[in-house]
């Protein structure tokens, strides 16, 4: 939302509220009929509120006291509008008990933070939820990188029945390339041991790293490197 970068004294509630209202009175009533606004909005808020997760269409019906079915439908406006997007999973023959579910990215992090009730950055960043919100920035970050250019992002993440995680997977030209999102400033290698969980697909695992507050682009080993964050928002597709 540039507008509130440009414009300080812009009143953070009156932006977003208005985004909200041309949003919802525009955007979606172009795609179907909505019927309930109040609980279309309820069911925004219960999205925004679980961005990073693993997509759970019952506890967002719940939320927003609506069916299940009509939990996809909306879910399915949201993707269709930009507001939302979906990161699959990566499926691999080879791979056994991993998760079939997507994960929630709500693609402006500020406006996530609001309608989840987030008063100021600093609050934000001393919540439960916080990981969650940085993940949910530098891919949604990434994801625009591609838009930009009209390029549709081959982009997954990794996660098991015994809850072992990759955050973020590119696949490039039958090549893995694993990433680690972590809200630190000191990251250990201990960080990309998930890492190895891949080999099982038997594709050739390209450079992969810990995105992190870390200030400087390092290696981390022989194929890993240390990411700052500022190179994710001047992100440029991997070239190995």
């Amino acid at each position: 939302m540039p507008t509130l970068y440009m414009e300080k004294d812009m009143s953070r509630d009156i932006y977003f509220n208005s985004y909200l209202d041309t949003y919802i009175s525009r955007d979606v009533k172009e795609l179907t009929e909505i019927g309930n606004e109040l609980s279309f909005r309820k069911f925004i808020v219960s999205v925004a509120s679980r961005t990073g997760e693993q997509l759970n269409y019952t506890a967002l019906a719940n939320d927003a006291l609506i069916s299940v079915p009509t939990a996809v439908r909306w879910l399915s406006i949201l993707v269709t509008s930009g507001l939302v997007y979906l990161l699959e999973p990566y499926m691999n023959s080879e791979l056994k008990r991993i998760t079939h579910l997507p994960k929630i990215v709500f693609m402006d992090t500020g406006l996530a933070a609001y309608l989840a009730g987030y008063t100021s950055a600093r609050e934000l960043q001393l919540g439960s939820s916080s990981g969650h919100y940085l993940e949910t920035f530098i891919v949604s970050e990434i994801i625009k990188a591609y838009n930009a250019r009209g390029i549709t992002p081959n982009l997954y993440y990794y996660r098991d029945k015994e809850k072992n995680e990759i955050d973020l997977i590119f696949y490039k030209n039958n090549k893995l390339y694993p990433l680690e999102i972590k809200k630190t400033a000191i990251p250990k290698k201990e960080m990309i041991k998930n890492f190895s969980k891949l080999e099982k697909t038997k594709k050739e695992i390209g450079t992969g790293g810990i995105i992190c507050f870390y200030d400087t682009l390092i290696k981390l080993d022989e194929n890993n490197y240390i990411i700052p964050i500022s190179n994710v928002i001047n992100y440029s597709e991997p070239q190995d």
